[in-house]
């Protein structure tokens, strides 16, 4: 939002009118946090009774914080981010790849196992980074404004960062080329996202991975062959895939930012 909302905008979001979309919504806020003038404005139209009520709070709280204790200083600061509480699952996916390089080493004869887990080997960390239960300050992230598009790009990155290493290593170690566990490891990242705008990253990941499991990996073991999805032949698919779910999700997270809270669960 480059201009001031109008008066009439801000009662209408003080108030909670229905006649307000998301995405101005979602404007409004980001636009009041740089804004002084705007936020005296909105402080104008929030009822009077709501106002009462919040400067009671805040006399409450401001009286419980002097009369208090003060706060205990610590020598050494906790590992409580996001980042470290993901390291397990990156741990499981590496560990995933591993086994399956071991696996296709010990049975030449069966399809690669390299390739059947290579798509799916990135769900796990990038469900992770989206789950409330590990991340700390998740009530923030999934309201707060400007956090949305940004943050999900920068965390999705940071699990592909440590987790295309790892299939490059698979892949290098039997002998397969790189589109060929890239370009699907990077469609079932974005399909996930995407379709975590909906149900959640950890539904959508989970439905993905089972889903993969069961439609190509059990088959492929069974009937001794790779599936035609992971030859040579479907790299222009998996590049045309890739780049339209990212597109889905790059609008669906402009056009209803606020789908972008579902991806906590």
């Amino acid at each position: 939002m480059t201009t001031h909302p109008t008066p009439a905008l801000i009662s209408q979001y003080a108030s909670g009118g229905a006649v307000v979309d998301d995405a101005t919504v979602w404007a409004v806020e980001a636009h009041l946090e740089v804004c002084a003038e705007c936020r005296t404005v909105l402080t104008g139209a929030v009822d009077p009774g709501v106002r009462d009520l919040l400067d009671r709070v805040a006399d409450v709280l401001a009286a419980g914080i002097t009369a208090g204790p003060g706060p205990v200083r610590r020598r050494r600061l906790r590992r409580t981010g996001v980042a470290a509480r993901v390291l397990p699952w990156l741990a499981t996916a590496a560990g995933l790849m591993l086994a399956a390089v071991l696996f296709e080493k010990t049975f030449a004869s069966l399809p690669s196992l390299v390739l059947l887990i290579a798509p799916v080997a990135p769900l796990v960390p990038v469900a992770a980074v989206w789950s409330r239960r590990l991340d700390p300050a998740w009530e923030l992230t999934a309201t707060t404004p400007r956090t949305g598009l940004p943050l999900l790009m920068r965390r999705t990155l940071g699990v592909l960062v440590a987790v295309v290493p790892v299939l490059a290593v698979a892949g290098w170690g039997t002998g397969h080329s790189v589109g060929l566990w890239l370009l699907p490891a990077l469609g079932f990242t974005a399909g996930t996202l995407a379709l975590g705008t909906v149900v959640g990253v950890d539904r959508a990941a989970l439905a993905l991975a089972v889903t993969w499991s069961a439609g190509v990996v059990a088959p492929s073991l069974a009937g001794g062959q790779l599936p035609i999805v992971l030859t040579g032949n479907s790299l222009p698919g998996w590049a045309v895939t890739t780049v339209v779910l990212t597109a889905v999700l790059l609008v669906r997270v402009r056009r209803r930012p606020r789908d972008l809270t579902r991806t906590f669960r």
